[in-house]
């Protein structure tokens, strides 16, 4: 196993993180893999309150002295706080599911732009800093499916050691993307990394076109080891999540991650990875190159990101991610394609010759199913 630094704590943590959402049904096998998992070397382990039966798969993981071999991070249930001392009522009940007495990295789940402003609200990050001073927690963090411009102002906000965010070979330029992963890094944050296959549907959606290229290429990896590969190639990246949901899969990733080091790719594999990228989106519905002469739209529409999203959503077809983030992010903001007023500035300036308005209202009904 490969260890890195993580952000600014003074933490040396695998680069492998094992996500704890898609334990099996079986509990014994649960708690098999993730000891299994800390005995070959991987010492990070995430989790959170809304994962059925997580937590408390995990803390029974964690008995036998195991705890003291891993760091340990699950998330605050954001969307049940009504108040400021519910905050920590639920962390509370978290160590108590967890079978411990504090928590190495506790995360406010996803900032959303509902949740964010519950936290405002609510002082969620005062509550950090006095959980840290109790001992509870040790590291504040959050994780976010959000847009950039978000993700760059919460991280301003306050003094985070780590932002989780959504990163794979087709979300260079999705959500926070790499530009995020960037700001953040310079700024002392660790950076970890969820949803690196998206949740496996860009293995199940991988068009003939992706597979012909990798089998072509001289250098013989599978579409899986890629995706990873091109993560972990990033210095910036601290740790990438996997949610293995059998021990199969584990010893696979683990098999991956033994030359899980940055700096690994040649200009001839990142050049790979940008055309299968361009294999995905050739399979795209809406032809929006992002050249982004259609904004600023006088009425605040972001039309290239929500075009984006939209194809990104045609793509994966029943993986919900992006909708999810339509939902609870651009539509709040006002930034939605509801607040397109048809006035065909837009379509004026469109090299595609795309007909923005119409667009729009396709794209708005669908997302919002």
């Amino acid at each position: 196993m490969k260890y890195i630094q993580y952000g600014k704590t003074g933490m040396k943590v695998s680069r492998f993180g094992l996500g704890c959402m898609r334990f099996p049904s079986d509990k014994k096998e649960a708690i098999e893999m993730v000891r299994y998992a800390i005995d070959n070397g991987v010492n990070y382990l995430d989790t959170a309150f809304i994962y059925k039966d997580s937590e408390t798969i995990t803390g029974k993981a964690l008995k036998d002295g195991y705890r003291n071999k891993a760091y340990l991070a699950t998330k605050s249930p954001i969307w049940n706080i009504n108040r400021h001392e519910d905050f920590e009522k639920y962390l509370d009940e978290e160590l108590v599911r967890l079978g411990t007495d504090h928590i190495d990295v506790y995360l406010l789940h996803n900032m959303n732009h509902g949740h964010w402003e519950k936290v405002k609200n609510f002082d969620g990050l005062t509550f950090l800093d006095k959980m840290v001073k109790k001992g509870k927690i040790v590291h504040k963090a959050f994780s976010i499916h959000n847009t950039l411009k978000a993700f760059k102002e919460i991280v301003d906000t306050y003094d985070w050691e780590m932002a989780q965010i959504q990163l794979n070979i087709l979300d260079e330029f999705q959500q926070v993307g790499v530009e995020g992963l960037k700001y953040a890094a310079n700024k002392g944050i660790a950076t970890v990394i969820m949803e690196p296959l998206r949740g496996g549907y860009l293995l199940n959606t991988a068009p003939k076109e992706v597979h012909d290229l990798i089998n072509q290429y001289p250098e013989k990896r599978s579409l899986v080891e890629w995706c990873f590969r091109w993560l972990y190639n990033m210095p910036e990246v601290s740790i990438i999540l996997s949610g293995t949901s059998s021990l199969q899969q584990l010893k696979d990733n683990l098999k991956i991650f033994e030359y899980a080091t940055p700096n690994v790719m040649s200009e001839d594999d990142l050049n790979l990875i940008k055309t299968i990228r361009e294999a995905y989106e050739a399979k795209k519905s809406i032809g929006c190159t992002g050249c982004r002469y259609c904004v600023p739209c006088p009425r605040g529409v972001t039309i290239p990101e929500i075009f984006k999203l939209y194809n990104s959503q045609q793509l994966m077809k029943s993986h919900v991610i992006d909708k999810v983030v339509y939902k609870s992010n651009f539509v709040p903001a006002g930034s939605g394609a509801d607040q397109c007023v048809s006035c065909g500035i837009c379509t004026g300036h469109c090299p595609q010759t795309l007909q923005i308005p119409e667009l729009l209202q396709k794209v708005h009904a669908e997302l919002m199913e």
